[in-house]
């Protein structure tokens, strides 16, 4: 078994070493044997095309004859060639043609050949000059369309070879130099492209190489030139309101961009922050509500043209804000007086119409209650419903004529004893039993059986 695999081994071996031989190369100081035969072209031994020649030379039947030695030399460069350029070798003396496939248009080599033996080569040839056939030419017509939004339409007629199979479309800025393969276009008969994701208001150049089904490359087409369109212009006249109740009204100027579609107003929190849009709007002013007092943001305004096709906007932003909120009043006294709280503060805010007390306390364990007293007009609050042994807590708010609400006073503390209360009692009995006894209500001691008559102005 082993046996059997080292030879299996062996053979295969062999077989890969005989596919893999290495081509047979001229001597450097080869015996010449004038008696090996000459290679000799036929009489229509050559043809061309652009980009390869075919060689074709009589059959050599000279069986001590191993191959032949190709030798070529490029015409325009032989005078600092060497002569004796050796360049490829047809390993059988039965072949009688050779291509050679690397030529380019409107070029000339020359030929020779020597046949070789296994110790021996034949005299060199005389050596055959051929020129390549010029490169083919590119289409004859081509057209660009300019202006289009971030793009360019290149348009062109059908190259007349129905051997062209697909056209190269190359492309350069006036800033390079050199040429760049843009896209293949495949079918003769194809005759545009359009070129995307350009920069707006930019120029660039294109041309059209054609390319046959044998891979011969046309020469370029005539350059033409395309201009995307230019962005909508800038708008630098916006304003922005800062002294309105929850909302900033913003304007700015009218567009004269003729193929105007819509304005675009953006907002951020920071002049150079995230700016989101607000609205799309045709009309050259907004108002954004705005629940906060003092709020402020930047606006930015882009035009917008039927291409959607938007202005820069980043250079021109606007400060608005919402109005503040009017000034604190600062609290003066908080005191319990005849068995009522007594409250005044100060406030010298010209935009304050009126004033708020809110009154909080606690109702039982587990609730409590907050009071309101609304449109107040003066500097002074007298609360007369109050408990005994309760906590109230009094603050003041100043409310201006579109009823924004100030921040509030500080928050005062009142506690309220069952002694206060009782006083309280007591002089509303006080009061009552003077309302009750006044002597003008009384008979006189000394006349009690006549009547007393009271002057109208003197009833309680």
């Amino acid at each position: 078994m082993k046996l059997l695999t080292l030879i299996t081994f062996y053979t295969a071996s062999l077989l890969i070493l005989s596919g893999c031989g290495v081509k047979a190369l001229p001597k450097k100081e080869a015996v010449i044997d004038d008696t090996l035969p000459v290679v000799t072209l036929t009489k229509n031994g050559t043809i061309v095309d652009v980009n390869a020649i075919a060689l074709e030379w009589a059959p050599i039947d000279d069986q001590r004859v191993k191959g032949i030695y190709v030798y070529r030399v490029n015409v325009d460069a032989i005078a600092t060639s060497s002569s004796d350029e050796y360049y490829d070798t047809v390993e059988s003396r039965f072949s009688t043609h050779y291509l050679d496939t690397k030529i380019e248009p409107s070029s000339k080599y020359g030929y020779s050949f020597k046949t070789y033996s296994d110790d021996a080569e034949s005299r060199r040839s005389k050596v055959t000059v051929i020129a390549s056939l010029p490169a083919m030419e590119s289409v004859t017509w081509i057209h660009s369309v300019g202006n289009m939004p971030r793009s360019a339409k290149i348009i062109w007629r059908p190259h007349t070879n129905e051997k062209v199979k697909a056209y190269i479309i190359q492309r350069r800025t006036l800033q390079e130099d050199s040429w760049k393969n843009l896209a293949t276009i495949n079918g003769r008969l194809n005759a545009e492209y359009i070129d995307k994701n350009l920069k707006d208001n930019f120029t660039y150049k294109y041309r059209i190489q054609a390319i046959t089904y044998d891979n011969i490359t046309s020469n370029p087409s005539q350059e033409v030139s395309v201009v995307t369109k230019e962005l909508p212009k800038e708008l630098t006249q916006i304003t922005a309101s800062k002294n309105l109740p929850k909302r900033v009204e913003i304007k700015w100027e009218k567009s004269d961009v003729k193929d105007f579609f819509a304005y675009r107003l953006y907002k951020s929190s920071s002049i150079n922050g995230n700016y989101k849009v607000v609205i799309e709007t045709k009309e050259n002013s907004y108002i954004d509500m705005i629940e906060e007092d003092g709020k402020e943001y930047f606006y930015r305004v882009g035009v917008v043209d039927n291409d959607k096709l938007e202005s820069v906007n980043k250079n021109y932003s606007v400060l608005g804000k919402t109005l503040v909120k009017p000034n604190t009043p600062s609290l003066v006294e908080v005191k319990l007086l005849n068995g009522k709280v007594k409250m005044s503060w100060i406030s010298s805010d010209t935009r304050v119409k009126s004033f708020s007390v809110q009154k909080r306390y606690k109702k039982n364990l587990l609730e409590n209650s907050i009071e309101d007293f609304e449109n107040i007009k003066g500097l002074e609050f007298t609360d007369s419903e109050i408990d005994a042994d309760k906590v109230y807590y009094y603050k003041v708010f100043a409310v201006d004529a579109n009823g924004i609400k100030s921040e509030p006073s500080i928050e005062a503390e009142l506690k309220i004893d069952a002694k206060s209360i009782d006083q309280k009692s007591v002089e509303k009995t006080l009061n009552t039993i003077e309302r009750n006894f006044k002597p003008n209500n009384q008979k006189s001691i000394g006349e009690p059986n006549k009547d007393v008559i009271i002057p109208m102005q003197d009833f309680n």
